[in-house]
């Protein structure tokens, strides 16, 4: 799991400006589903969620590649600001 968080953290780091602020947590919930939060500063959410969500649905196929090369379950990402 820390392989797919770094590379999540690396990939949103790419976009924004606010690079201090990024922290990507990972937790399980109830049914045991693997869900990342990506924590950004809120001028840096138009450009991480993207046009129509264009960016973000990318960022959620590419973590889900990389969860899927390390024999992980599909994860679920969610994006909030701060």
């Amino acid at each position: 799991m820390d392989v797919v968080r770094e590379f999540t953290e690396r990939l949103v780091m790419g976009l924004v400006k606010n690079k201090d602020i990024v922290k990507v947590q990972d937790f399980k919930d109830e049914d045991g589903t693997i869900i990342l939060d990506i924590i950004i500063h809120s001028d840096d959410k138009g450009t991480v969620i993207g046009k129509s969500g264009s960016t973000i649905k990318a960022i959620r196929t590419l973590v889900n590649a990389c969860a899927y090369k390390q024999k992980l379950r599909k994860i679920k990402v969610n994006v909030d600001s701060i």
